[in-house]
């Protein structure tokens, strides 16, 4: 099984969306979303805006 994005309504009645790997662990999360709509675009950002992302390492 491949890893899948699962969106859901927070406590506060807010979309939020998640990725999970394969093996179940959540390994990104999103914002919080007032609508449906704008949490699904959220997903389809990172889908379209990750592939081939630099990685940067950031000093603290």
């Amino acid at each position: 099984m491949a890893g899948k994005f699962e969106y859901y309504k927070d406590g506060a009645g807010k979309y939020r969306f998640r990725l999970k790997a394969s093996n179940g662990q959540i390994i990104a999360s999103g914002q919080a979303y007032n609508t449906k709509e704008s949490c699904l675009n959220g997903i389809e950002s990172v889908k379209n805006n990750a592939p081939g992302a630099p990685i940067e390492e950031v000093e603290s």
